[in-house]
Order: C-alpha cells, then sequence, then structure tokens
C-alpha cells in the first residue's frame, strides 16, 4: 500500500500547487484592480499572507476546530465499550502506532468522519444515528474505512485542501465586497487606462466567481478516489467487506428530521463517508463521493476475498479505469479469503438495551443526571432541576434525586469536600452542592471526584 500512498502524496501536491497557484494568481489580479503599478505584488503578497496564516492554524489546531464544528465531544472506554473495543481492534488491524481519539456527534443521520496530521494525532468521530443503526460488524467497517483515511494520510490532505479552498473563497468574496462598498473608486481611470482599467475588473470578477467553483471540483474529485481507496483499506482491515456495504446501504436511508443539519457544510462533506443528505442531489464532477450504488457493489463483487487484489479486481469490473493500487500492493495478498460475519443477537429486549445504552451515553455528555424508576422508567434530570425529588411520568412516584452531601463543621475545615455515597459499580449520577450534574463511571476508583463547575472535591464513599 506504500506505493498508493506515495501516489496518492504526488496527487495531493500537484493539487495543492494548482490551488495555491490559483490563490496567487487571484490576489495579484485583485491588487492590480486597485494599483496600476505595484498592485499585483502587493495582492500576491496578500494573498500568501492569507493562506500562510490559514495553514498554519490548520496544521496546529484544524483537527480541533472541524470536531468542533460537527459538535463532536471527546470519549473515554467506559462512555461506548463497544465503539471503543473496534477502534482498539481496527487500530490493531490497521497497523497504526496508536489510536485515534474517540468522538460522537449528537446526530440522528448516520455518519463517520476522521481529521488528523499524522496516525500519531488523529481522531475518529461518529454519530449518535450511526450507533443505534449499525450491528457490530456495520459499525466495524465503518471505523475500518476512517482508519483508512488515517493510514493513507487522507485526513492531512483533505486539511490543507480545505485551508486552500477557504482562502481562495475567503479572498474572492472580500474582493467582491469591496467593489460593492467601495463604489468602484480606483486609481488608473481615464481615457485607454480607465478602458484598460474596465476589462480588468471584468476579468478580475469573473475570476473571483469562477476560481471558488473551479477549486471546489478539484476538491470534490480528489476526495472521491480516496473514498474508493478507503473502502479497499476496509475490507482489508475487517475481513468482511460485506460488513462496509451492509453500513453503507442503512447509511444512505432518508431519516426522520433534519438529516445532517450539524455536519452538511462545504468543509465538512468531503470528510463523510457517505455525504450528507443536503449534498445528495449533487452528482458526477460536483458530488463529494463517488456513488454510493457503485461503492456498494464493488464491495460485494469481491468474490469471497478480502484483500486489495480482489477489491482492485471488483473495482476494474465496476467501471473503473486504469489501476486504483500499485501492482506491489495487490500481490502482497492475492489469497486473502473472507471472515464469517459475526452472529449478532436479535432479540428486542437486546435491541431496545442497545439503544438505551446509546442514548444514556449522550445523555451523560449533555450532563442529565439519570434516575431509575421502581417502575422501569428513566427519567432524565436536566442541569439546574432544584427540587429534592422528581416524580415519574408513568407512576408518579416522587423519585429522590441523588445528591452530595455537605461536609460537616468537623471535617469542613480539613478538607472541604462534600461526600457521595455509591450505589452500585455501574454508571451513576448525583447533584454537586452547586448545583451542577456529576457523572461516575464504571471505572472510576479514585476517593475524589471533582465538580467540573465550581471545582469542589466531592469524596466518593464506596457502598455499603
Amino acid at each position: 500500500m506504500w506505493e498508493a500512498i506515495r501516489a496518492n502524496k504526488i496527487r495531493s501536491r500537484v493539487l495543492i500547487s494548482a490551488m495555491g497557484g490559483t490563490l496567487i494568481a487571484l490576489g495579484a489580479v485583485f491588487g492590480a484592480v486597485y494599483h496600476a503599478e505595484a498592485g499585483a505584488a502587493v495582492g500576491a503578497v496578500f494573498a500568501l499572507g492569507i493562506w500562510g496564516l490559514l495553514v498554519l492554524v490548520a496544521f496546529t489546531g484544524g483537527d480541533k476546530m472541524l470536531l468542533m464544528s460537527a459538535g463532536a465531544k471527546k470519549i473515554e472506554k467506559q462512555d461506548a465499550p463497544r465503539l471503543w473495543n473496534i477502534v482498539e481492534e481496527m487500530t490493531i488491524a490497521s497497523g497504526l502506532g496508536s489510536m485515534p481519539d474517540v468522538y460522537v456527534i449528537d446526530e440522528d443521520a448516520p455518519n463517520a468522519f476522521a481529521v488528523g496530521q499524522d496516525p500519531s494525532r488523529s481522531a475518529v468521530a461518529v454519530t449518535r444515528g450511526l450507533l443505534r443503526r449499525l450491528n457490530r460488524d456495520e459499525l466495524q467497517g465503518v471505523v475500518a474505512h476512517e482508519m483508512g483515511h488515517i493510514r493513507n494520510l487522507d485526513v492531512r490532505f483533505m486539511t490543507l485542501a480545505a485551508v486552500m479552498l477557504g482562502s481562495i473563497v475567503l479572498l474572492s468574496d472580500v474582493f467582491l465586497r469591496s467593489l460593492w462598498f467601495g463604489g468602484g473608486r480606483r486609481r488608473g481611470r481615464g481615457g485607454e487606462g480607465g478602458q484598460a482599467q474596465l476589462i480588468l475588473v471584468g476579468v478580475s470578477i469573473l475570476l473571483a466567481i469562477l476560481a471558488p467553483f473551479l477549486a471546489r471540483l478539484l476538491y470534490f474529485a480528489c476526495s472521491r478516489q480516496r473514498e474508493f481507496l478507503a473502502d479497499a483499506s476496509a475490507a482489508r482491515f475487517t475481513r468482511y467487506p460485506e460488513g462496509l456495504a451492509s453500513a453503507l446501504e442503512k447509511i444512505s436511508r432518508p431519516t426522520s428530521g433534519k438529516v445532517g443539519r450539524k455536519g452538511a457544510n462545504r468543509a465538512l462533506a468531503p470528510l463523510y463517508i457517505v455525504r450528507p443528505e443536503g449534498f445528495r442531489s449533487l452528482t458526477g464532477m460536483f458530488s463529494t463521493h463517488p456513488p454510493l450504488e457503485r461503492r456498494v457493489s464493488i464491495l460485494r463483487s469481491m468474490g469471497g476475498g478480502a484483500g486489495y487484489a480482489a477489491y482492485e479486481k471488483a473495482w476494474k469490473q465496476g467501471g473503473g479505469e486504469g489501476s486504483l493500487l500499485d501492482a506491489r500492493t495487490l500481490s502482497g495478498d492475492q489469497s486473502l479469503s473472507a471472515r464469517q460475519g459475526t452472529p449478532e443477537p436479535e432479540t428486542k429486549k437486546e435491541a431496545q438495551e442497545t439503544v438505551r445504552e446509546v442514548l444514556d451515553v449522550f445523555d451523560r455528555l449533555a450532563g442529565f443526571l439519570i434516575l431509575g424508576c421502581a417502575c422501569g422508567v428513566r427519567i432524565k434530570v436536566p442541569e439546574g432541576y432544584a427540587k429534592p425529588t422528581v416524580p415519574c411520568t408513568r407512576c408518579g412516584r416522587e423519585n429522590p434525586v441523588p445528591q452530595a452531601a455537605e461536609p460537616e463543621a468537623a471535617t469542613a475545615a480539613a478538607t472541604g469536600a462534600a461526600t457521595y455515597r455509591r450505589k452500585s459499580g455501574a454508571w451513576e449520577s448525583f447533584r454537586c452542592p452547586c448545583g451542577r450534574n456529576v457523572q461516575i463511571s464504571p471505572a472510576f476508583k479514585g476517593e475524589f471526584k471533582k465538580c467540573p463547575a465550581c471545582s469542589r472535591k466531592i469524596k466518593i464513599l464506596q457502598p455499603d
């Protein structure tokens, strides 16, 4: 796969160079509009300055910015054990040196993406809808696909390409706004010079409109090719192409509500495993992803194989031109066969429990205090709820809200810590004296818990 990654890097440099040249040309033309003599050089330097600043931001915190824009929240193993274990498995299978950070997004649309600068600094983010709808093999296929992007260094390129695209769009927008609000006051008017200036203004306006459009075409076209490579990697890592194929079909099905309302923006759309619903009408060269039907067909046409060679053969049978992967990569796993799917429990009770566990993850991240009524109803108590009890919506029973006790006078001077006695070794929620809800995970073994709001130390006592 190294030759494929190397070719990927070369294509990336060509694309970045083309977008960089476009950015500098825009700056030069826009500068010449305002100053006939030195404007071109000043504009080019200004464009490079914008690009350099945004590149610096991208490499120092671009991944965090993308995760923040999607509303992603970082989790640990105790938050979502099934997801965490799958990421661990695919880290080993993909040969990455370190496990990516794991994030979840409170979004009903099933989707996922990866970000980062290199395999040692990366993250995988999945939505609530993905965790609810996919079984283990399907979720494994999606995670493996994102691991493919990380291993192939796609995440670094996509971050930089997004910065380049953003620079071009920003520069074009600033220029067009300055023409509108500036009233067209520029130097060099009168006679032939004025006519030449008008022509230059017309050309610059045309460039300002077309440059972002053409840059997006390059950006989207490159992301489509990378999706095929990531699909091939997922089939190889999981040795179960059907898992990813089934996941892609489930992800593409319409869901209720405003699908993709948080993630469906032009910066994030090429990163998702399936383009958000707001982009599904885009086809051909305007699409951020290859046709979903083709991706599924290739995975299901691998003929019992699970390696790169089987994927290359299916890709060509599906209309692929040239070679997707290099000869050295293809010769390495000619006989790699697909495994059998993992048996999944299908009882209604187990399915409901899986959904409940997923919802609890996001309720805890949102700060809800979760109570269990004796009648079986789970009650979510929001931040700021001040009453000592909360009524059950089914049976009407008043359930006491777990509360950390204020320290007695004798111990307050020594530690100043409130106390809370655990009821079990499972997830528990209680309210700090300041009113903030505090969560305790099954993995918590410490003596003190710190309130995230007031920083008060709360002594955690073990169950009686």
